[in-house]
């Protein structure tokens, strides 16, 4: 199984439009790469590929990956799109695939109502291609292609809802892909706001696991004065701290662990930052757009 990440930074990129914070002003200056927004493509057999969120930065994404260019007069090598949430920066992007002729989309019932309810974004998307709803049960295995088959499971959340009604379950899921010929399992989780014995249990052991990165500290945000809220009140773990990822991820034993969706604000985006620097003791990568991993 080979995964592509297209996209590492969280809603907005980094840089983010109208921030000027250290981590956007070094990345504006060249002293770091920038980094589109949070997506990644899967595949067992390299020729069909699976897309796990579509982010606003979709088409960039497309076209500096050429597995994903098309083989012909349309023909895509896009399978569908698999929905970890209904946030505007994981589905924005299915609005940039409104010229294909069907699009299949995994998603919960939970994110399925809230796209087509809520945002609308589904709603529109079907007034210019079909739109094939694969509907995504918790627990529940479903096979993708020859050779690769996925779970989602459920990721507790206490971020309020923006768009819809709060929902028990499947607002927030994680996936773990199995690449069934080699054994080979991937999990996928850009937003845990903690890491539950269910979680725990769904990670341990995995091949690689591309884990929530957003913030460093819990307060980071707080701290530069941009919002009143703290990471886990947006849904995220952050990094730091006694019960924060960096001291929780290496005892899963995953084969390798990569951080995702990475806030702009994040010093680990920097290669120099001391941050970066305990990351790298811990044996936790630090993912950047067109990273590719052999699972």
């Amino acid at each position: 199984m080979l995964l592509r990440v297209l996209g590492s930074a969280a809603g907005g990129g980094s840089p983010q439009w109208n921030c000027g914070c250290p981590v956007c002003a070094a990345v504006r200056s060249g002293a770091a790469p920038p980094r589109t927004q949070s997506s990644i493509a899967v595949s067992a057999d390299h020729r069909r590929w699976f897309l796990l969120n579509a982010s606003p930065d979709l088409r960039a994404q497309f076209e500096a990956f050429a597995g994903l260019h098309p083989r012909g007069d349309r023909t895509t090598p896009l399978e569908a799109v698999l929905l970890t949430d209904a946030e505007l920066d994981h589905t924005l992007g299915l609005l940039l695939l409104r010229e294909a002729r069907a699009l299949r989309v995994y998603a919960t019932p939970a994110t399925h109502k809230t796209l087509c309810d809520g945002s609308g974004i589904l709603s529109t998307l079907r007034h210019y291609c079909t739109v094939d709803w694969q509907a995504v049960v918790p627990g529940s295995d479903l096979a993708l292609a020859d050779g690769l088959s996925c779970r989602a499971f459920d990721v507790p959340t206490a971020k309020r809802a923006r768009f819809g009604a709060e929902a028990d379950h499947g607002r927030v899921v994680g996936y773990r892909l199995t690449d069934e010929r080699t054994g080979g399992t991937l999990v996928y989780l850009p937003a845990a706001q903690s890491l539950t014995a269910a979680l725990r249990t769904e990670i341990e052991g995995c091949g690689c696991l591309l884990f929530d990165g957003t913030c460093w500290r819990d307060d980071e945000l707080v701290r530069l004065g941009l919002t009143g809220r703290t990471a886990r009140e947006m849904g995220h773990l952050p990094i730091d701290g006694p019960d924060g990822s960096l001291s929780q991820l290496p005892s899963l034993a995953a084969g390798r662990t990569i951080l995702v969706h990475i806030n702009n604000t994040n010093p680990v985006l920097l290669e120099d930052a001391p941050e970066r620097r305990a990351l790298r003791e811990s044996g936790i990568e630090v993912a950047a757009d067109g990273l590719e991993v052999q699972v």
